[in-house]
């Protein structure tokens, strides 16, 4: 299913309000909280129980394969100027293989996204970069877009720039501002996500090496994460990703054994699931994704998922749909919100097990 699929599943979506100071407005070490104690809901089958991230050794099993992803996330908002001068924000999304970025515009004060942009419009960014809005992306019709492919006269190098100029996305629940060593998980290693693949980030290395004691393999992923949509609740863009063939190799002992792949995100989740083939056999692969889960496409080889909690009518919550189930997805928000777990990158965590 591509990323028009999703809307005929809406209507059956995971539904929660979320009560007043639900969101993370801040990383746990600021709220005296060590990245692993941060809280964590295990809905293994239909129980549901509560836990801290760093009782996640007790909770997997030897012989668990436990797939994480390596992307380290980078200074993806940039300060433009708009043809009247006036400051344009802008959040960079993904380079493209012929050298085109994708960017989102933004109303100012991280408020969402400014629709109001055409075809031709030219931003002014910094150092004297030209980013002329030539196509919106995925290409689609009519002119208005949240995301857009920007041509960049003269072209720099995506990371390099954004090393000099940008700054970390941050959103409008947030309390300050947060430098970029807050937003990498410990196991980042190569750079290209503009947002966190944030299920990741309670894991320390004292966790990692725990988890290894207790006979569960890890094994890595790559996605780079693009930027989201917490204000329209789109379905995810294109994203790149690579599963190494080792990690494919795992994945299929881990199958035929029937032992537990247990995913650490939604990115993970796409990751894994792109590289299956109509065959059910999952095998090394790299390239671009535009692959969305839901419970019309669930997942063929992940069995479990490891992920922060999600706002309503968020994409990813059919994702969550497509391994778990609507049912045991929707218990699991109305125990988070029972349980006043709180929201976002920096919020608390859930894990899903057969």
């Amino acid at each position: 299913m591509t990323a028009a699929g999703p809307d005929s599943d809406r209507a059956r979506m995971t539904t929660f309000a979320l009560p007043p100071d639900s969101d993370a407005t801040s990383p746990p070490e600021k709220r005296g909280v060590p990245r692993d104690g941060v809280r964590l809901m295990e809905v293994r089958g239909s129980v549901v129980s509560h836990h801290l991230f760093r009782d996640l050794p007790d909770l997997l099993t030897a012989g668990d394969l436990l797939v994480i992803n390596t992307s380290a996330t980078v200074a993806a908002a940039l300060t433009a100027r708009g043809s009247d001068g006036a400051d344009a924000p802008l959040h960079v999304s993904a380079v493209l293989d012929d050298g085109d970025w994708v960017v989102e515009p933004r109303l100012p004060g991280s408020t969402g996204p400014d629709l109001r942009h055409r075809r031709g419009d030219v931003l002014h960014l910094p150092d004297g970069v030209r980013a002329t809005l030539v196509d919106t992306y995925p290409r689609q019709g009519g002119s208005s877009a949240r995301l857009w492919r920007a041509r960049l006269v003269p072209e720099p190098a995506l990371l390099a720039y954004l090393t000099a100029h940008g700054r970390p996305i941050e959103y409008s629940y947030l309390d300050g501002h947060y430098g970029l060593a807050a937003r990498q998980t410990v196991y980042a290693t190569r750079p290209g996500s503009a947002e966190m693949p944030s299920a990741g980030r309670p894991f320390t290395a004292e966790l990692l090496v725990r988890l290894l004691s207790a006979g569960v393999t890890v094994a890595p992923i790559l996605l780079h994460c693009g930027v989201s949509s917490p204000e329209l609740a789109e379905p995810p863009s294109p994203e790149r990703f690579e599963v190494p063939p080792d990690t494919a190799r795992l994945v299929r002992s881990a199958t035929r054994a029937g032992r537990r792949v247990v995913a650490v995100g939604t990115t993970v989740v796409r990751a894994l699931e792109s590289a299956v083939g109509e065959d059910g056999r999952i095998r090394a692969a790299c390239g671009w994704t535009d692959l969305v889960l839901s419970p019309r496409r669930p997942a063929r080889v992940v069995t479990g998922l490891v992920t922060g909690l999600h706002p309503p009518q968020a994409s990813h919550l059919l994702l969550l749909e497509g391994v778990a189930g609507l049912e045991l997805v929707s218990r699991a928000y109305d125990a988070a919100v029972a349980e006043r777990y709180l929201w976002h990158e920096f919020g608390d965590s859930m894990l899903f097990l057969p």
